[in-house]
């Protein structure tokens, strides 16, 4: 780009079309049907079998979901992912399922779900029902109530065979390691909401020393948000987050030593060089200054012509509804004039109504309504028929009143006021006009906000979180730890989750671990494949992998006899931590002890007796 300066973008979402399954998937087996349900875009897509088990999933979509206005009477339904199109003009419409990175809201997962299952499966209706088995992620150290709420949802809404529950980083974990190998190491999962330190011992999850910092790319996208507002108050409302999140996926970098390159930043030359200049969109014409004004006169004329063409067209519509209203009553009506009672009882409550009386009321409020549009309409005509004449005369009434102002004596009075000199003062503005370079004006310079809004997830005190960022819960992790396995830990530190897609971000992780372990030890940092879309081909390949092993599969009558809340462990699973209730077990006890001492004590008192 011409001295580096870049336009948005502003991607569109196109609606995802309905996929075919192909032959593969209804195979003599059911094929699994693989879900990274993530808090930022869901993954979909088949583990098909074979040489050649298919690319990246079928269908990828942001989980969000708004309601259409008319959704009760009949309107737009809800709209889910990409059927939403443009983001920014729904923003305050948008709900989310997720609360952080766990699912609370049912309601708004089964929309999510449905679109899934509706444009891959062709599930649709009350009745339809997903014969394939299901692999799905979930939260690191998910609560059990989220659990249960989604193994409710899969057997009891959509009737699947069995689901298995994986953790994403895991499966990122478990495609990038080697095949048939029980691997230890540290995986770093930073995510749209939040970032996990995970520590894995031979091949299985320590979840006690699992840590988890509030901070992601949400975060990051909001603190990069109030930078540029703050620095460009004129742009407000052009400073969108789907643009600040396309800055940070295409332009931002992690700075290997923060305070380094800052003072790098401060060199004229080295910010000439790498500042970003991000175009927004603009009008090549300053309406304020290059219109007439007749040409504003003319404008508002054509504005308001519009408005009411508008209003006549809405009126007549409506005209057209209540007149078929009223057509349906009366036709009603002669039912009843006829004798027809059966026929007239029937549209009677079709209509909702319990009497003939409400019926002729009915009948002459809408009659009423109807001849008050009919004569709204005719005056609408009839005024604006006025307008467009009246309009067309107004320079000769100005013409006529010339001469009156000059037969005044006091015309002396009014020539400062109304000099012949006045109409030159438009003349400037148009030499000044090409001076002014319009599309400079709205460009955002994007200098050291390219680094400051990624450095928070390793200085959460830049926008005020009382948190540790990565390295000091990276080392307050190893720390609890013998010697000899920090040691096997840090030799394979595993970096996955679209916030860590940043430049340089292998780089700093690799400083700061020289900066915190002992003299002349090693270790090895290494950065996922694809870190947004391994932890879909890791489900994948597990379910593959494990489509025959009942142990890791929860059936629908292991669903029922132990409840939604059961999980199977494997190796990219949670630990599954049963309900307790010893509160009622003491209670019992409590009361069988109690009747023995009071027993005890009646006889003792009938001894003494």
């Amino acid at each position: 780009m011409a001295a580096n300066v870049f336009p948005f973008r502003d991607a569109r979402a196109a609606p995802d079309p309905v996929l075919e399954a192909g032959p593969v998937a209804h195979g003599p087996l059911p094929v699994p049907l693989v879900l990274d349900n993530g808090s930022f875009q869901v993954r979909a897509g088949w583990a098909c079998p074979g040489q050649d088990p298919g690319p990246e999933p079928r269908l990828q979509f942001r989980a969000v979901c708004a309601r259409g206005r008319g959704g009760a009477r009949g309107g737009a339904g809800p709209q889910v992912g990409n059927a939403l199109g443009s983001l920014e003009p729904l923003r305050w419409m948008l709900r989310s399922p997720f609360d952080r990175n766990v699912p609370v809201n049912l309601e708004l997962q089964e929309l999510l779900l449905d679109y899934s299952f509706q444009h891959l499966v062709g599930w649709v209706g009350l009745e339809g029902c997903v014969d394939h088995p299901i692999v799905l992620t979930e939260a690191v150290c998910n609560p059990l109530y989220s659990r249960q709420m989604m193994s409710e949802l899969l057997f009891e809404c959509y009737r699947i065979p069995k689901v298995a529950y994986g953790i994403d980083s895991l499966f990122s974990f478990y495609y990038n390691k080697p095949r048939n190998s029980m691997c230890s190491g540290l995986i770093i999962s930073s995510g749209y909401q939040c970032t996990h330190i995970l520590p894995i011992l031979e091949g299985r999850l320590d979840a006690k020393n699992c840590k988890r910092i509030n901070l992601g790319g949400s975060q990051t996208a909001g603190y990069l948000q109030r930078l540029l507002q703050l620095k460009y108050p004129g742009h407000l409302a052009a400073i969108t987050l789907s643009r600040m999140e396309e800055i940070l996926h295409e332009h931002s970098y992690i700075a290997e030593d923060y305070v380094e390159e800052l003072h790098k930043w401060r060199c004229p030359d080295y910010y000439e060089n790498n500042v970003h200049k991000m175009q927004l969109p603009f009008s090549s014409k300053l309406l304020g200054s290059t219109l007439t004004s007749e040409e504003k006169q003319e404008r508002r004329q054509q504005q308001l012509r519009r408005l009411q063409e508008l209003n006549a067209r809405r009126r007549e519509e409506k005209l057209q509804l209540d007149q078929e209203r009223l057509d349906r009553l009366l036709y009603v009506q002669e039912l009843l004039e006829d004798g027809q009672m059966d026929q007239f009882h029937k549209a009677l409550i079709e209509l909702n109504m319990d009497s003939p009386e409400e019926l002729q009321s009915y009948i002459q409020k809408l009659s009423a309504a109807v001849e008050q549009a009919k004569q709204k309409i005719l005056q609408a005509e009839v005024n604006l028929e006025v307008d467009v004449v009246d309009s067309k005369p107004e320079t000769p009434d100005l013409e006529q009143l010339e001469p009156s102002l000059e037969d005044v004596e006091s015309m002396n009075d009014f020539d400062p006021l109304f000099s012949e000199e006045t109409p030159g003062v438009e003349k400037p503005v148009t030499t000044v006009q090409p001076v002014f370079n319009l599309a400079a004006y709205h460009q955002l310079f994007v200098g050291t906000e390219r680094i400051r809004a990624p450095e928070i997830i390793f200085q959460p005190s830049l926008i005020g979180e009382e948190q540790a960022g990565i390295a000091e819960t990276l080392q307050y992790i190893l720390d609890r730890y013998p010697k000899d396995i920090q040691e096997m830990l840090v030799q394979n530190v595993f970096l996955t989750g679209g916030n860590t897609m940043y430049p340089g971000m292998k780089a700093r992780m690799e400083k700061e671990l020289l900066e915190m372990r002992p003299f002349q030890s090693s270790f090895q940092v290494q950065l996922a494949s694809n870190p947004v879309l391994d932890a879909w081909y890791g489900a994948r390949d597990w379910a593959l992998d494990h489509l025959d092993d009942n142990e890791v599969w929860i059936t629908r009558k292991e669903y029922e006899e132990k409840g939604g809340e059961y999980l199977k462990e494997h190796c990219a699973s949670n630990i599954y931590v049963p309900i307790r209730l010893p509160k009622q077990a003491s209670r019992s006890s409590d009361a069988q002890a109690s009747s023995k001492g009071s027993a005890a004590g009646g006889g003792g008192a009938g001894e003494q007796a």
